[in-house]
């Protein structure tokens, strides 16, 4: 067996999110605690990693080079925090997103650690100079956003804090390349981050649009499925600039005008509230109903098809 990499990882918090890090880090070949704080939550958490490292294994689709055995083996539990994060060397706090219960979970940590360690937060909107402020070891910290699902889409959003040194964001940037996550460095720290500043443009101008009835929402959702989104999977919305014209200049020379006049034309912020939602909801339950085995089933595709999607762009690299 292939001995594990130096220095243990601990998760703090056991929920999706949670166990999706614990494999990704196991996959590695790091060892793993995964803390939380009742005993019956994390024996739930290390039974449901079990079984869907199992299924990963059967398709095929288990990561990195050691077998479902060897990277559970790597797994253990524990409810004691102080005695989970002796020795570790990278911290990633997984509980809910509450900015109050993060900053308790943070104080408590920066008591029980070094100086050698990263302490890194899955935050996917809360900004570090408020989850860090006040904080000794506010150098080492840093949020380490991840996508959902984090085992199928393998991007990181790095967000320092003002006081993050720099060694603390290229020790969190070789982590994620090495356990085969695309982590990318976010200069400063902005509400929304780049995920969601770029999914959230994208949801206003569709419910716009929807709302001022310009297309239903089912077709909407075809236009980024089977139009754009195709070829965001391979190239972002910069290449494609570049592509669709002789270069990035040739392309700002033809279309900024065109551009700009559209742009003006888009309406304020939605509401996302009153007759907008129930007519999306509706169209979207004719699609999916909204209980909870429909729900999980359509995820499950979901997930199924981004596994397949991640095959497929490794495969696609360019030589």
């Amino acid at each position: 067996m292939a001995s594990p990499a130096t220095g243990g990882v601990v998760i703090v918090g056991s929920g999706l999110i949670g166990r999706s890090w614990a494999m990704l880090f196991a996959s590695g070949g790091f060892k793993v605690k995964l803390y939380d704080i009742e005993q019956k939550q994390i024996a739930s958490a290390l039974e449901n990693i079990r079984k869907e490292m199992k299924l990963l294994e059967q398709s095929g689709s288990l990561k990195g080079s050691l077998n479902a055995e060897q990277q559970l083996s790597l797994i253990s539990g524990c409810s004691n925090l102080a005695e989970a994060v002796e020795g570790a060397m990278h911290i990633q706090e997984c509980v809910p997103e509450n900015l109050e219960l993060k900053k308790k979970i943070f104080a408590q940590l920066d008591r029980a650690v070094d100086d050698s360690v990263v302490l890194s937060s899955s935050s996917s909107c809360l900004l570090p100079s408020k989850l860090f402020a006040g904080l000794a070891h506010v150098k080492q910290c840093i949020v380490a956003h991840p996508v959902n699902p984090p085992y199928y889409v393998p991007l990181v959003e790095l967000v320092p804090h003002p006081e993050t040194a720099p060694a603390t964001m290229d020790r969190a940037y070789a982590l994620m390349k090495k356990i085969g996550q695309s982590p990318v460095r976010v200069l400063k720290e902005i509400d929304g981050f780049v995920l969601n500043r770029l999914q959230y443009a994208v949801i206003s101008e569709a419910w716009r649009l929807v709302e001022e009835g310009v297309v239903s929402p089912n077709d909407l959702d075809l236009v980024m499925s089977d139009g754009l989104g195709m070829r965001y999977a391979f190239i972002g919305p910069l290449e494609t600039m570049h592509l669709n014209a002789e270069g990035m200049v040739s392309y700002c020379d033809r279309y900024s005008e065109g551009m700009k006049r559209v742009l003006k034309t888009f309406g304020p912020v939605p509401e996302f509230s009153g007759a907008t939602v129930e007519k999306v909801n509706q169209d979207m339950c004719t699609k999916v109903p909204d209980d909870p085995e429909h729900l999980a089933a359509r995820r499950q595709w979901r997930d199924d098809c981004l596994m397949r999607l991640a095959k497929l762009k490794q495969q696609a690299q360019p030589q």
